[in-house]
């Protein structure tokens, strides 16, 4: 980041909407937004100029969409967390988004509060699904993936590493987790490092994926 600032890149194929955005952003003292673009292509190019900490990134775009742009930026060394933006809490292709590289992603018409928590919880690398939105999203798009990858990448995680991994694609939170499993929250965060490392994750979304997609946690419409 720069200095404590939130570096950040508006993507959106509305004008009206990346202004919105934009205007929205530079009202708070920690972010600092660097960079605009209409489409993926110009968002890839905004990306590997600008070095942003964070991107909101539209799903639907011409040119390129928001889905492949994010598959791009995650090859990034150090890429950016990208938080998706979409019309409809249950988009077709959110699903998709999360296995292309996003952190998470927000309705459009999100309000100013939510989006500035949203862009400091992703900056500080953590994932934007609370438990409801992930349990609703991957059981609705996990079914769209019934056979699972190879579960070995798994074997590198301790029975109890397994354990945490399970619990945080049921959607719990590292508080409910320590509950679950009588240890302390920062037991848990150590866990969860450790599997992201392990597994070579970025964050908790990707690790929500990857339990379901391993066949370590099978959605409730598929059993």
């Amino acid at each position: 980041m720069s200095g404590d600032r939130i570096r950040i890149v508006v993507v959106d194929d509305q004008e009206v909407v990346r202004a919105g955005f934009a205007a929205l952003l530079a009202t708070q003292p920690d972010f600092l937004v660097v960079g605009s673009a209409a489409d993926g292509a110009e968002a890839v190019r905004a990306c590997r100029e600008a070095r942003p900490d964070v991107v909101l990134l539209d799903v639907r775009m011409p040119v390129m969409d928001g889905i492949e742009a994010a598959r791009q930026m995650a090859r990034f060394p150090d890429g950016p967390r990208i938080l998706m933006l979409t019309t409809f809490d249950l988009d077709e292709h959110v699903y998709d988004a999360l296995c292309a590289g996003a952190s998470g992603f927000l309705l459009k018409e999100v309000t100013a509060e939510r989006l500035f928590d949203a862009v400091r919880v992703v900056a500080a690398g953590e994932a934007l699904l609370a438990p409801t939105v992930t349990r609703r999203l991957i059981d609705e798009f996990a079914r769209l993936r019934p056979r699972p990858r190879e579960a070995t990448p798994l074997r590198a995680l301790t029975p109890r590493e397994t354990d945490v991994l399970r619990l945080i694609a049921e959607g719990l939170s590292n508080t409910e987790i320590a509950d679950r499993l009588v240890v302390s929250e920062e037991t848990v965060k150590t866990h969860v490092s450790r599997v992201l490392s392990k597994l070579g994750l970025r964050d908790r979304t990707q690790a929500v994926v990857t339990a379901y997609e391993s066949g370590l946690v099978v959605p409730r419409s598929s059993r």
